[in-house]
């Protein structure tokens, strides 16, 4: 197998709790991904990112793991999971699991030593500081709000959290337990998994006594270390969620050496929908031209030195079609768009469960209505804070984490076909109309389109090395852009407004090309020379 076979690959990620309940208890479940593999095989994609599904008290949603080499009862059993990596590889499908080595769960058994005593051997596999109670060691914030610091009289110290007060970091200037970690991904590589994504990698090298949490001066010595003791004994996908990466340090992360990782996911082009300086709730409206260079950036930035993962959504992420689409009359205009304009660019795509339908945010009008630790937090702060209901709402409408996580929309069935029993969060109550038996039964469906997309890029390898250049770059309403290389060139065209749009970067194009062709196209009728609402189109010359 060739190391790199990542590069032509498109990922698809999984929630597990709410892509296919098996067993009527309202939680998705590995017999679930089991029983929906044939569709996945369908659509054509290469690897299965799951998110977690090691034991775990579910404080947030599994991302606080209490056993490493386990999986949680609610997913199924050890057995299961063995049984899912089986069946997807005889589909030529890898899993690549969610790997959390910032914090831990404070249940997890090394937590549960570490405060028993300053000298038990797991004490220093966490981040301690001396203290007296109710005199915290600095006004370092957590990220789910209050402190970081949580005191533990038993030791007469304070323990270091950058998340929930139930995900304790831990301490990666101990090599033990860098070796405990090197240890266990080398028993999940045994049984065979193809990949992991590493979640907030960047924060592991923190320095809370400099206030440092993301990019400490320790971080890349730990990333080569960790890869040469573990992923680089296998032809393994790797990708690190950074917050804090820019195009350079980027470069070191997916160095083609292969000394860090595959890739890192970087959020640069999420904020373009925000308030600069203010939080992700501060709404404005998106900023394509910005967009636009910061898609440059990465995309002329790592050319040839390292490698950019592509996408709109993930399961920290409100669905991209009511996002910067348009979820009413153009839904499935728009939702096709984004993705020819993602898959247009070099780098490995990923598709969101529910993204290659066209699924849309829930609108939910109730705080009751929500589940998510981040969600429940900011409503608290904001309310405290003097902001209105109908403010909160509308912020978390638009992006609490909870979007991305409502059930998988499989039928028009009870629960969306998700679950014979209660969902643990509600199903999105347009499951009637999107869904994936009405748009398998499609042939002009925004699932066939993601299809004929995957189709494309494994035919064509000029989607895999041709050098990106933007076109009509003040445009405020054309996302266009060529790939190049020796033979062939590609031209990305689309408009991403609801109102018609000059297409004449379009025309000067096919006119320096008489002979182009039309790859792909996201309505029924052949563009013309003016753009349709959210038309897209892929053409190569």
């Amino acid at each position: 197998m060739k190391k790199d076979w990542w590069k032509d690959a498109v990922i698809y990620q999984i929630y597990p709790r709410s892509f296919q309940d098996s067993n009527g208890d309202g939680i998705g479940d590995l017999q679930g991904i089991i029983k929906r593999l044939p569709y996945l095989e369908k659509l054509g994609i290469d690897a299965v990112w799951l998110s977690p599904v090691y034991r775990s008290p579910m404080d947030d949603n599994g991302y606080d793991i209490s056993d490493y080499q386990d999986i949680d009862p609610i997913f199924g059993t050890l057995a299961d999971m063995e049984e899912l990596i089986a069946e997807a590889k005889k589909r030529n499908i890898r899993i690549i699991m969610d790997l959390v080595l910032n914090h831990s769960s404070d249940e997890h058994r090394w937590f549960l030593e570490a405060k028993k005593s300053k000298d038990n051997p797991y004490h220093d596999y966490y981040v301690w500081r001396d203290g007296k109670e109710g005199e915290l060691p600095n006004d370092m914030k957590a990220c789910f709000g209050g402190s970081c610091w949580e005191w533990v009289p038993e030791v007469g110290q304070y323990y270091f959290h950058q998340f929930s007060v139930k995900q304790p970091d831990l301490n990666w200037e101990n090599p033990k337990l860098r070796q405990e970690i090197y240890n266990m991904i080398l028993w999940w590589m045994d049984k065979g998994v193809g990949g992991f994504r590493l979640d907030v990698i960047d924060q592991i090298a923190k320095e809370p006594d400099q206030k440092i949490t993301q990019n400490g001066p320790r971080l890349h010595e730990f990333i080569r270390e960790l890869s040469r003791e573990t992923f680089q004994k296998g032809a393994l996908i790797t990708v690190g969620e950074a917050w804090g990466a820019d195009v350079e340090r980027a470069k070191l992360y997916s160095n083609p050496d292969g000394s860090e990782f595959s890739m890192v996911f970087q959020f640069e082009h999420i904020h373009m929908d925000q308030l600069p300086g203010k939080e992700k709730w501060d709404l404005s409206p998106l900023r394509l031209v910005d967009l636009k260079q910061v898609y440059k950036k990465w995309q002329t930035g790592l050319y040839n030195c390292g490698w950019n993962s592509l996408f709109w959504n993930n399961h920290d992420l409100p669905r991209i079609v009511s996002r910067w689409g348009n979820d009413k009359e153009y839904r499935v205009e728009s939702a096709k768009m984004l993705a020819t304009v993602l898959h247009g660019m070099q780098g490995t795509p990923y598709i969101y469960e529910g993204e290659e339908l066209g699924m849309t945010n829930v609108g939910f009008t109730d705080i009751s209505q929500y589940r998510d630790i981040e969600t429940m937090n900011m409503y608290r702060e904001r309310k405290a804070a003097g902001y209105s209901e109908a403010e909160i709402l509308k912020s978390l409408q638009a992006k609490s984490r909870d979007n991305g996580r409502t059930p998988m929309q499989w039928s028009d069935e009870e629960n969306a076909g998700f679950t014979t029993g209660t969902p643990w969060i509600s199903v999105n109550s347009n499951y009637h109309e999107i869904n994936a038996e009405k748009e398998l039964a499609d042939s002009d469906s925004v699932f066939c389109y993601y299809q004929k997309l995957i189709r494309l890029r494994k035919e064509n390898r000029i989607f895999l090395d041709g050098a990106f250049t933007l076109l009509a770059e003040q445009d405020q309403q054309i996302f266009a852009y060529t790939r190049t290389d020796e033979t062939e060139e590609l031209l990305v065209c689309a408009n991403f407004t609801k109102d018609p749009a000059d297409a004449g970067v379009m025309e000067a194009w096919k006119q320096a090309h008489p002979n182009a062709e039309l790859l792909i196209h996201n309505y029924k009728e052949a563009p013309g020379s003016t753009l349709r609402p959210y038309e897209a189109v892929i053409y190569r010359a």
